[in-house]
């Protein structure tokens, strides 16, 4: 949480002096010398809401057992975090808690990585002490993106908080009173019926299994078991930087080479990258800029497409937005259709016994493989399966890999080999960057002076930044969190309606705070840390890079020579493009 203040406050915790800024909350200041305090309701991202009461302390001097997450330390304070009465009413809140929560840790998604259970276990908990009351309430799979199981629900209140406040989607809600309060969409109908955009948000936030992925690692064996299917694989930017942490490597660790081997062990045919598809969004994407800032074909600002969550809010909410949308697809997207048509036609493959599986840090791309006819463009199901981070760990361990012990494996290079811009479409302000350095080329014939456009980087909810391109001054903005967009879409429409200059050239906006390294299906535990060193990952991959500008990619460029044409040629168009339309049943 952000303080300007610079008031400090002296007290002691278990007997250990901290000095804190004013406003820092007991659970913040025990953190800071180590101290851990048990919580279940609290995350890093979100403001405490007090819900699960396990975080009490002890103030010296009064009867007071405040809850650690809410409750400022003030000047003087002596707490006390632990003793043998606070243990034990932390444990019988703990086994309150169970009592209403299913025993079904075995065959639940978050066995091993359920914060509950993790706290079960350290408070020794062995045996239910109290009687089961345990909800009998209905599991929703409406969306096929990500599953509510309501009886798993602790009432935490984070996946409401991250909707709500954070994402400002509102598909959330908690309904009755007291025990038989529950979590449902609001209005109590389906998931599929509300105003959901799929972002997953709520299922990396949530402690337990009651918000989970919609898990299709089955369906992958499935295919890979078929002996007349060829098997396409394809990983995402944020993906490489992630995944290690289901392994034991510390965030950020980019782990391309052995994601490759990985994929090829488990029995893929082909293993492309989706970093290639980014090098051609950029190349359509840029072309599309160029068109609208020199040419004065299209509104500005250019919005970019690529996050489908978002995709689905403008389509909901901001359809008046649709002229400004960039329509080139996303690069996943991309990667499948060419498969289907250029990789097929160049190996001799019958695209009807093609399958393309995508591994994404995202729940919405589950979603957007479906989303509209456009993606069927090849004739086929562009891409067939789209599988979270945290499901390709997991089929990862089942097919017994010694991940840490594999060596370095290549990609497929026709539409595998990157450059360092489409590296970096996997955080906050990357697909921005990646276009300045492509649209700069197109427009001037010259390289951008600087490959790394510094305005576009860092966590803040809205970045901006400003650069000259033929003598005029190009705008540009970055949001990242549902929750952020709005603000700027605003000046967007405010200068529209007043005739004046455009607020922005060009607009970046990923649905998940950090962009896809803080994506719905990316590993559990997501912090700001965690996205900045995610975030580094990508950028070091990016400055290793032998190429680092989407058009220098010599495959990219073949592409477009012995297939494609030219960037928003026929061809490119009927392939790698989208509509949009809007949704108006959600207008506010």
């Amino acid at each position: 949480m952000a303080r300007t203040t610079s008031k400090t406050v002296r007290a002691k915790l278990n007997g250990i002096e901290v000095v804190v800024p004013e406003g820092t909350t007991i659970l913040e200041a025990a953190e800071k010398v180590h101290l851990k305090i048990p919580t279940l309701c609290k995350h890093p991202d979100l403001p405490p809401t007090a819900a699960c009461g396990i975080c009490i302390v002890r103030v010296k001097g009064t009867n007071q057992m405040p809850r650690a997450c809410c409750t400022p330390l003030e000047e003087g304070m002596e707490i006390q975090t632990h003793d043998p009465e606070i243990v034990e009413i932390r444990r019988k809140v703990l086994e309150l808690i169970l009592s209403k929560h299913p025993n079904e840790c075995l065959t639940c998604g978050r066995n091993g990585t359920c914060e509950l259970q993790s706290l079960a276990s350290d408070f020794g908990i062995r045996q239910q002490s109290l009687p089961s009351i345990v909800p009998d309430l209905p599991k929703d799979e409406s969306t096929r993106t990500i599953v509510l199981e309501p009886r798993k629900c602790i009432a935490c209140g984070r996946c409401l908080t991250v909707c709500q406040e954070l994402q400002n989607v509102w598909a959330l809600s908690f309904l009755e009173r007291g025990i038989d309060t529950r979590m449902a969409p609001a209005g109590d109908i389906l998931l599929a019926d509300s105003p959901c955009i799929s972002c997953g948000q709520c299922s990396a936030h949530c402690p337990t299994g009651a918000i989970f992925e919609y898990d299709e690692t089955e369906k992958a064996w499935e295919l890979l078991r078929d002996p007349d299917l060829h098997c396409v694989v394809q990983i995402a930017p944020a993906v490489r930087v992630a995944i290690g942490e289901a392994f034991g490597y510390p965030p950020g660790t980019n782990l391309t080479g052995k994601l490759y081997a990985a994929l090829r062990y488990m029995g893929f045919d082909t293993v492309f990258d989706t970093n290639f598809g980014a090098d051609v969004t950029i190349m359509e994407e840029g072309t599309e800029f160029v068109k609208r800032f020199q040419d004065n074909q299209g509104e500005l600002p250019l919005i970019t497409s690529c996050c489908p969550a978002w995709v689905d809010f403008m389509e909901k909410y901001h359809s008046d937005m649709i002229e400004h949308f960039s329509s080139t697809k996303s690069p996943h997207e991309i990667v499948g259709v060419l498969t289907k048509t250029y990789y097929c036609d160049r190996k001799g493959l019958d695209p009807s016994k093609v399958r393309v599986v995508s591994i994404m840090p995202c729940t919405a791309k589950k979603y957007e493989i479906q989303r509209s006819d456009d993606m069927f463009a090849s004739g086929y199901q562009d891409v067939d399966l789209s599988l979270t981070t945290r499901e390709l760990a997991r089929m990862i361990k089942q097919a017994g890999i010694d991940f840490a012990s594999l060596p370095e494996g290549e990609c497929d290079p026709m539409l595998g080999l990157y450059t360092g811009a489409g590296t970096i479409f996997g955080t906050s302000g990357g697909v921005l960057e990646a276009a300045i350095r492509t649209a700069h080329k197109l427009l001037t014939g010259e390289e951008f002076d600087s490959l790394e456009f510094q305005p576009a980087r860092g966590l803040e909810g809205v970045k901006e930044g400003r650069l000259t391109i033929l003598g005029r001054e190009v705008r540009v903005a970055v949001a990242h969190g549902m929750g952020h967009v709005e603000d700027v879409l605003d000046r967007v429409r405010a200068a529209k309606e007043n005739g004046d200059e455009p607020a922005y050239h060009m607009i970046e906006v990923m649905a998940c705070p950090g962009g896809c390294i803080g994506g719905g299906g990316q590993p559990y535990g997501i912090t700001d840390a965690l996205r900045l060193q995610r975030a580094k990952g990508l950028y070091t991959d990016d400055r290793e890079r032998e190429f680092r500008r989407s058009h220098e990619n010599p495959y990219v460029q073949g592409l477009y020579s012995t297939f494609l044409g030219k960037p928003l040629s026929e061809k490119a168009h009927r392939l790698l493009h989208n509509s949009y339309k809007p949704k108006p049943t959600y207008r506010r």
